[in-house]
């Protein structure tokens, strides 16, 4: 296994593993551990290059950064990816190798689900470090996140209504979904059984068939979902669905779902501002699987009770950000982000004077390995 560190200015800790006997090839990325430690997904995906898998990495961490300041879990930001095509390279040596790569980052990193994985995967990469979380149920632990980052972004859904619709009803609503994974089967219940009027597209036409079926729902073609006549746009597959090339097809009145990084870059948020498309940012809504994953590391072990109750927070914390982007005319995601930074820099200034005021104690001055040894 070769490890080759990768210097990324405002990243704590970047890493390529290389492992040819395994036929691995992946990225963990640490963008911050200010809360806590860095709590991520694994991912695999077939990346066209290393460079786009970095990159990814990348933004994923950063965004679990945010997601779990804005979502108070007292966690930090991380996440994995694995270069490779789930259907066809996945395997349990490959996976435990992952393993050991992850184990290296004695727990400042530690994994969860994500696309491409399962939790049957998880327990495989349990066999390699302890640094795992989402197993199943029967281990103590609090199991599939999908049906509380479903709940989660179906409530933030809700509030979106409110504000913008004015009518907290799902009755005769238009929701386009785009990806037809895990997640998107548990908020489809929801909407379903709210009595929405569901769209749904899937690369894997397969899967949207059996959706449209399940769910009473019309299955369309990818490339059309964009300029389907709704109310409610929801990106449950990867990130950067919100580019240049599909907001002007857009024919919503609402952007909310649970796929990371939905926006492709900063401007694409203030292109939705400026069509009066309210943007329910990504790293709030789709905050419950971590909020649930959170509460399995409570000292007192996982409360299923207790994560539900905490993911309702993302009810009550939407209304603020959309307050924030209104009263400083900026865009939703930039009022999320502000939220976001100003918990980690008042964690910071928290941090620093409980530092001074024990070392004023002790008397005299330390070095900085010392001084974070007397926060922790």
């Amino acid at each position: 296994m070769k490890l080759t560190v990768i210097p990324v200015e405002s990243y704590e800790k970047v890493v390529r593993c290389d492992d040819p006997e395994y036929d691995l090839t992946a990225f963990i990325a640490v963008h911050d551990t200010t809360l806590g430690p860095a709590l991520g997904g694994v991912r695999m995906w077939p990346y066209a290059s290393w460079q786009e898998a970095l990159t990814d990495v990348k933004r994923l961490a950063q965004g679990m950064t945010y997601k779990s300041a804005v979502a108070d879990t007292g966690l930090g930001g991380g996440k994995a990816v694995i270069i490779g095509d789930p259907k066809r390279h996945k395997s349990a040596p490959l996976l435990r190798a992952m393993g050991r790569f992850i184990h290296t980052f004695n727990g400042t990193y530690m994994a969860a689900e994500d696309v491409g994985m399962n939790e049957s995967d998880m327990e495989v990469l349990r066999e390699e470090t302890p640094y795992v979380t989402g197993l199943p149920q029967r281990y103590g632990s609090s199991g599939n996140p999908a049906p509380f980052t479903a709940f989660g972004v179906f409530l933030g859904m809700q509030v979106c209504l409110e504000r913008h619709l004015h009518t907290d009803r799902f009755d005769g609503v238009r929701i386009a979904v785009q990806g037809c994974g895990n997640v998107a089967q548990f908020l489809c219940r929801h909407l379903h059984e709210a009595g929405a009027q569901l769209i749904v597209t899937d690369v894997d036409t397969v899967k949207a068939t059996h959706f449209a079926e399940r769910y009473g729902a019309q299955a369309v073609a990818p490339e059309a979902i964009y300029h389907c006549a709704c109310d409610i746009y929801a990106p449950c597959a990867l990130g950067g669905t919100l580019n240049d090339d599909t907001i002007s097809q857009l024919r919503c009145q609402i952007v909310a779902g649970s796929a990371n990084n939905q926006c492709l870059g900063p401007e694409h948020g203030a292109m939705l501002k400026a069509r009066n498309i309210l943007y329910a940012p990504d790293f709030v809504i789709n905050a419950g699987g971590v909020i649930n994953i959170s509460v399995e590391l409570e000292p007192d072990g996982y409360d299923a009770s207790q994560a539900w109750a905490k993911v309702r927070h993302i009810a009550a914390v939407l209304p603020d950000i959309f307050d924030l982007a209104d009263r400083e005319h900026i865009t939703t995601e930039h009022a999320a982000r502000q939220l976001a930074t100003r918990k980690l820099a008042a964690h910071r200034r928290t941090a620093a004077t409980l530092t001074a005021a024990r070392v004023h104690q002790i008397g005299g001055s330390v070095d900085a390995d010392t001084a974070h040894s007397l926060v922790d």
